[in-house]
């Protein structure tokens, strides 16, 4: 369906058109959202940042979750999947995902503070919603912070997920709905896991050429 996230993100910017020249705020999810996101403020002139939220991964699965939690503290907890395990697993998982924002704070966004959230819009992004926990974390932050108006947009997402987010953001975005959807990689050519060197890359990529056309 997408070659690669740059071919996705074109795709949702035209998508998002409607908020072209209209002062929003992109916020990518990294690591994955980041190139997605990039190309969808470069095409609405957008402001662009990180929101560092984490998955919290299960101790012996860590590609499965049953939860999230966002740089301000905010926390979502699935309460199916999280009931096998007890509180002290939970709270040695939860610390060690704040260590790794405070981490990522740092590096992908070299320890600055998130652009002011109060009553603005505020797209947030993400290269593909699968269980939607991150994104759920995402939406609570906003909230907190008094954003006017959420808009969650990604290439893809499955039906049900997507219901979810219905009642938690003011509008959704998604291209496409897989009617099997078990991983947001199946809908990519070109897939791979971003590394800190290439997310600061891309980062780097779009500020100096804002720089420049400013």
């Amino acid at each position: 369906m997408f070659y690669d996230r740059k071919d996705a993100g074109k795709k949702l910017a035209a998508a998002l058109k409607e908020y072209k020249d209209k002062d929003v705020l992109i916020l990518a999810i990294p690591k994955g959202g980041i190139e997605v996101a990039i190309e969808v403020a470069k095409y609405l002139n957008a402001d662009f940042s990180l929101a560092i939220v984490r998955k919290l991964p299960f101790p012996d699965e860590p590609e499965g979750g049953f939860g999230a939690i966002a740089e301000d503290g905010s926390i979502y907890i699935n309460s199916e999947t999280s009931r096998y395990l007890d509180d002290e697993t939970i709270k040695i998982i939860v610390d060690e995902q704040k260590n790794e924002i405070k981490r990522r704070i740092s590096v992908l966004r070299n320890g600055k503070p998130l652009p002011e959230l109060k009553d603005r819009t505020v797209i947030l992004i993400d290269d593909g919603i699968a269980a939607g926990s991150s994104m759920r974390a995402a939406i609570m932050l906003l909230r907190n912070n008094g954003t006017k108006k959420i808009v969650v947009a990604s290439p893809v997402a499955g039906e049900e997920i997507i219901l979810k987010l219905k009642k938690l953001a003011d509008k959704i975005v998604i291209l496409e709905i897989p009617q099997f959807f078990r991983a947001v990689a199946q809908v990519y050519q070109n897939w791979y896991d971003v590394s800190d060197r290439e997310a600061l890359e891309l980062i780097k990529g779009f500020t100096n050429k804002e720089n420049n056309e400013n």
